[in-house]
């Protein structure tokens, strides 16, 4: 079962694969054109470790708080993957869990489970 992450709230973006055997992760810069080209970095990123996007089980996606413009772009690419590719998505927020400040992105997907976060389902928080 391979998972893939994807953070761009903060000042980097940060893609993580979770895989039964290894985890992967890479970060790019938080920028306009990162944010246009998001789905072409998440391609690069499967390929480099011989993933292909059929190899994903789930996906999750930091909603926030954070960035506007990096919330937006990973939801939307995340709901294109899953169009496309019927791949359920889960949407979290760190304050979803109890203790934010020593969260590792490995275990967001057990998270999402021990703390009932809900598939397809998307609720933004934007930082003004």
């Amino acid at each position: 079962m391979t998972k893939l992450i994807i953070d761009a709230t903060k000042d980097k973006i940060f893609f993580m694969i979770i895989n039964d055997h290894n985890n992967y992760n890479i970060t790019y810069e938080n920028t306009k054109f990162n944010y246009e080209k998001m789905i072409i970095l998440v391609n690069d990123f499967l390929n480099s470790k011989n993933i292909k996007i059929n190899d994903i089980s789930k996906l999750y996606v930091n909603q926030g708080p954070g960035s506007f413009a990096g919330i937006r772009n990973a939801i939307s690419t995340i709901k294109a993957i899953h169009i496309v590719n019927k791949i359920d998505y889960y949407c979290y927020s760190l304050s979803d869990f109890i203790d934010t400040e020593n969260i590792k992105y490995e275990n967001i997907p057990d998270l999402c489970d021990k703390f009932g976060i809900k598939k397809n389902l998307i609720n933004p928080i934007y930082i003004s």
